[in-house]
């Protein structure tokens, strides 16, 4: 679990009115400024208000990039792959900030429910062991790891998740780690379930749909 930095790693793939899907990767946020490769190829700077494979950049901050796509705002968090075809309905889930500023969901674990807390600087889904073991999640023989922490290192036991879903979003095979100590908290909802979704926000709400 580690902040975000101040240089954002996306890659975003977006629909075009005219011409299909480009592919944009966003390889650096700088202030008023984004450094992408479209359709693979080599990287350079664009500013707010260029429009790169018929998407313009209207806004960047430490962790994101907002582009125009047919009209529409489209803001892409650290990490995510957005696929912005129109007339595409896939299985979502709508989250909202709360007041301190988190994205935090009701959900369930292997049809167990629990609570998330959207974590994009976590690697993977963490569990805490106490919530591991009210879940009947099988740990304690799995594969070991050492995760750094602000508390220092902790170890933590890698398992699969056989089915994870949030809203209409389920998502089966789901690594995650199990903290064995220095974590108590909920849930955190890592990159091993947000990379297989498009990650979008429109204002306070946090949009996850299903890619694959």
């Amino acid at each position: 679990m580690k902040a975000l930095p101040s240089i954002a790693l996306l890659s975003i793939a977006l629909a075009t009115a005219s011409a299909g899907a480009a592919t944009v990767d966003v390889v650096g946020l700088f202030p008023g400024k984004a450094v992408v490769a479209v359709d693979g190829g080599p990287p350079h700077s664009i500013s707010v208000g260029d429009t790169v494979g018929g998407m313009k950049l209207v806004a960047v901050s430490s962790s994101d990039a907002t582009f125009l796509v047919d009209g529409k705002r489209r803001t892409v968090a650290m990490g995510s792959y957005l696929a912005g075809r129109s007339g595409d309905h896939r299985a979502s889930a709508t989250l909202t900030m709360d007041a301190r500023g988190h994205y935090v969901a009701q959900g369930s674990i292997n049809g167990s429910p629990t609570q998330f807390l959207v974590d994009t600087g976590a690697t993977m889904v963490v569990l805490p062991a106490s919530e591991a073991d009210r879940l009947a999640i099988d740990y304690r023989r799995a594969p070991q790891g050492v995760a750094n922490t602000a508390n220092g290192p902790v170890s933590f036991r890698v398992v699969k998740l056989d089915r994870v879903k949030i809203g209409d979003v389920e998502l089966d095979q789901v690594e995650a780690g199990v903290m064995q100590g220095g974590y108590n908290g909920p849930v955190l909802l890592g990159m091993t379930f947000l990379s297989r979704t498009e990650v979008t926000r429109d204002g306070q709400n946090m949009v996850l749909t299903k890619r694959f």
